[in-house]
């Protein structure tokens, strides 16, 4: 297994936006994500095998994360592990970055990672072990509460995408594809500091990008996560998934001015019916 020098596995890996991105309160926290599950909208038919959710400060995109989030409610039941990636913001690298922590802590308390998987992607030689892209890493880290209170005992594994091509990260997704028991979680904003009305016609085209599963059309201007996203619309099409738009506002609808906005979507991603019954 190829471990990069800064590596320093077996950990736990503790939150860096804890107090900055949402509550650092176990209490405080609980309820706020709560609330803002409990005014989402949980939309009818199968839930997703794969959501796109927003990775801002909750007051931002808090509100449009749940709504993703939500869908997953109705299989709390059937699912045991959610593959969660996200694009790498501090850490410059090619390709993918797993954490080898043995869990990734939130207020709300642990999630452990699921080891053997990892271990399985290294060896494959899909997936390289560096702790640095994953140390202050905000992406996935805000997606954890939301998970722990819609799928508490989930397993996860963490993955931080650097530069890497549709292709890359697709055929690791697809390596960690699973059945009713797994699901994904990709981390992304879409457009960053235009104007309300730009941002909102901008983000409406991305999402339209986005629907058709048009991997190639993305491009870092339309959403942060664009690597991540563009994986997930490759292995998408590989799979006829269906993809959703739930929610699409930005920063101007939420918490913020409208002069210099940043745009969130929700969306989900649904297996055709004759999948589901293979599974």
């Amino acid at each position: 297994m190829h471990r990069h020098p800064n590596s320093s596995g077996g950990q736990r890996r503790f939150p860096s936006a804890a107090g900055r991105f949402y509550p650092d309160e176990p209490v405080e926290l609980r309820s706020m994500v709560q609330d803002m599950l409990h005014k989402a909208r949980e939309l009818s038919g199968p839930s997703p095998k794969a959501i796109i959710s927003p990775h801002a400060g909750y007051i931002y995109s808090g509100p449009i994360a749940a709504s993703a989030f939500v869908q997953f409610a109705r299989d709390q039941q059937v699912i045991r592990r959610v593959v969660l990636a996200g694009p790498s913001h501090y850490v410059p690298f090619h390709g993918i970055a797993l954490s080898q922590a043995y869990s990734f802590s939130t207020p709300l308390g642990e999630v452990l990672l699921d080891q053997a998987a990892g271990e399985s992607l290294a060896r494959q030689g899909l997936v390289e072990i560096r702790e640095d892209a994953h140390r202050e890493e905000h992406s996935l880290e805000v997606q954890l509460p939301f998970l722990q209170e819609v799928l508490p005992g989930c397993s996860i594994i963490p993955l931080v995408i650097g530069e890497a091509s549709p292709e890359e990260v697709g055929t690791c997704l697809e390596a960690l594809w699973g059945g009713q028991e797994t699901r994904i979680i990709i981390s992304s904003d879409l457009s960053h500091y235009l104007d309300y009305e730009t941002a909102k016609s901008i983000d409406y085209a991305t999402a339209c990008k986005i629907e058709r599963l048009a991997a190639d059309e993305l491009d870092s201007a339309d959403a942060c996560g664009c690597a991540p996203v563009r994986g997930l619309l490759f292995a998408a099409r590989n799979h006829a998934l269906k993809c959703t738009t739930i929610d699409l506002r930005n920063s101007g609808d939420t918490a913020g001015p409208r002069q210099r906005v940043v745009g969130y979507g929700a969306f989900m991603f649904t297996t055709p019916a004759s999948e589901i019954s293979r599974s």
